[in-house]
């Protein structure tokens, strides 16, 4: 207020919020500009906002949820059981009870296919060289993929390196040569796998080594067949055997049936002989190193083949739940922020039962609390700017392949992926990393641990890809005070790529994927209720509700650059 309204200077009673009042003496050609400072400094000092209803998120409701999810009667909610079905079921209930509606037009379960194979008798490879033919022996020999598509093809063979086509990072084996009508002989992995600076993910297991990613493409460009082959394979009939027991094994291979129809044509693995006898006077090792520097162009190879895959395929339904709160905002609301969690895990033998509660009931229960918490904000009066998608995913532990369920969302989304700004996941979320000696492959590129040492951290995963993201983490866990490691986004553990936050970061979504840590108790019987530490859970849970609230209110979408920096290993 001014002394008098002529004075060439104004004494002013300025209060600040969250700080005391002050008296200063300004001179009135200043005013607006210093009252512009000071308000800038106020907004800037001012704290961000709780999210709205946090306190619904209770131990008391996540402990009840898990000790019911995670029970012996749940048989560990195998892909495509009964059990996992009742899940889902059971997911869904608690969506509608809720008031939530489905994502998009579709209700709020979306069934999709899996498609496993049996390996039948008629398997066949034949090599002709100087007008003899020679058969290779399955199993000690090659075996087909349990992708692959029956039939039968023939024709002339051509190396084409690793098969992998990325104009984005720029790597094309065979420069976009068709190769119509031929075979194609193509390397396993990628170029670089132990080079922590890669372009493929540095020593990450990028997406480019999937070897039905590679199938699609070798037929894309008019390949009648594909052999792959491992350089380095030693035993390779042991691992035949292996690939095909005799017995069925417990956790069956699956590949998600939108993507095994699209293959036509046969694709085996053969031996490393096989692959020197394809070859002639070259060496496989040379054309290995060679494919390791760069992109090659298509080597022609004296040998004709024929191939003859025999399979008899199967598919079973995988349920994803979905559902979603709408946002308030007339504009934001048609973005989306998606909150995900997998509900399945490896179910039970006549011995065992595998409960799953950390791996990952832990995150389905906190997916069900966090919906909660939106539902209550909302009826109180204060709903998200932006939509809210929670999504239930199936089949997240079987292999092969892309995480399933989320994968089958993203080849058949209820809601647009353009308009998905940010992808949040939980896996895991209820105990504290611990790596023993002597823990086996399970562990393999993590350093020896205690629970003690991360008794109050989480792990932040994903974070190189988007730096928005990352900060969204961080700014969101000054209401929570927990350790925040960003470490496994470079890590041989490929712990970046072992759950469903990594689809969405090969499709350009950012995504962060929250784990509190494997342990010793990792996919097998002990992964029980009674050993989540439940006042953990409930802050890693609150955690990611604030931290899918900021997202949900921001005037902006977090960015994610075309091509990410690769932070240097942990």
């Amino acid at each position: 207020h001014a002394d008098t309204a002529s004075s060439s200077t104004i004494q002013a009673r300025m209060v600040f919020p969250y700080s005391t009042a002050v008296t200063i003496s300004i001179r009135r050609a200043d005013i607006l500009r210093t009252l512009i400072t000071f308000f800038l400094l106020a907004v800037a000092a001012r704290p961000q906002t709780k999210a709205p209803a946090s306190e619904t998120i209770r131990q008391q409701e996540l402990e009840a949820d898990l000790h019911f999810l995670a029970s012996d009667a749940m048989r560990g909610r195998l892909t495509g059981s009964r059990e996992a079905q009742l899940t889902a079921a059971w997911i869904e209930s608690r969506f509608q009870r809720l008031g939530l509606k489905p994502a998009g037009k579709r209700g709020l379960t979306q069934v999709f296919g899996l498609t496993k194979s049996t390996l039948e008798a008629g398997n066949r490879l034949t090599i002709v060289r100087d007008g003899n033919a020679w058969n290779a022996k399955p199993l000690e020999d090659f075996y087909p993929l349990f992708f692959s598509a029956r039939g039968k093809s023939s024709g002339s063979v051509l190396f084409r390196g690793y098969g992998i086509d990325a104009p984005a990072l720029g790597w094309r084996d065979g420069n976009g040569q068709t190769v119509s009508g031929h075979i194609a002989l193509i390397l396993t992995g990628e170029p670089g796998a132990d080079d922590p600076k890669s372009i493929f993910d540095g020593v990450v297991t990028s997406v480019h080594s999937d070897p039905l990613k590679k199938a699609l493409i070798a037929q894309s460009y008019g390949a009648a067949a594909v052999l792959l082959v491992n350089p380095s394979s030693g035993r390779f009939a042991s691992a035949g055997r292996s690939y095909w027991p005799e017995k069925p094994p417990h956790l069956e291979r699956y590949a998600l049936t939108p993507l095994a129809d699209q293959l036509r044509i046969p694709v085996v693995e053969i031996s490393p002989a096989v692959a020197q006898t394809l070859l002639g006077d070259r060496k496989l090792a040379d054309l290995a190193n060679e494919a390791a520097r760069g992109p090659i162009t298509p080597v022609s190879l004296p040998r004709t083949v024929e191939v003859v895959t025999d399979l008899k395929r199967t598919v079973i339904d995988g349920r994803n739940v979905v559902a979603m709160i709408e946002g308030a905002d007339p504009q934001l609301k048609n973005e989306a922020v998606l909150i995900t969690a997998h509900y399945d895990h490896n179910g039970a033998t006549a011995e065992q039962i595998f409960n799953g509660a950390d791996d990952n009931g832990s995150g389905t229960v906190a997916l069900l609390e966090i919906a909660e918490a939106f539902t209550v904000a909302a009826q109180q009066g204060q709903r998200p700017r932006r939509s809210v998608i929670f999504g239930a995913w199936d089949a997240e532990e079987r292999c092969c392949g892309p995480l399933l369920g989320a994968a089958a969302w993203l080849e058949d989304p209820g809601w647009p992926v353009d308009k998905t700004v940010a992808v949040i996941n939980m896996d895991m979320i209820g105990r504290s990393e611990e790596v023993p000696r002597g823990g086996g492959g399970r562990f393999n590129g993590l350093n020896l641990q205690t629970a003690e040492s991360n008794a109050g951290a989480v792990n932040l995963i994903g974070y190189s890809y988007s730096e928005d993201m990352r900060q969204a983490a961080l700014k969101a866990n000054e209401f929570v005070g927990l350790t925040l490691r960003q470490r496994y986004d470079n890590n041989r553990s490929n712990l970046l790529r072992r759950s469903d936050h990594w689809v969405f970061l090969n499709r350009g979504v950012p995504a962060l994927f929250f784990h509190t840590g494997l342990h010793p108790d990792y996919h097998t019987q002990y992964d029980r209720p009674e050993r989540i530490d439940y006042a953990k859970l409930e802050r890693v849970t609150r955690l990611v509700h604030q931290v899918a609230w900021n997202l949900a209110q921001s005037d902006s979408r977090p960015r994610m650059p075309a091509k990410r920096t690769i932070p240097d290993p942990d």
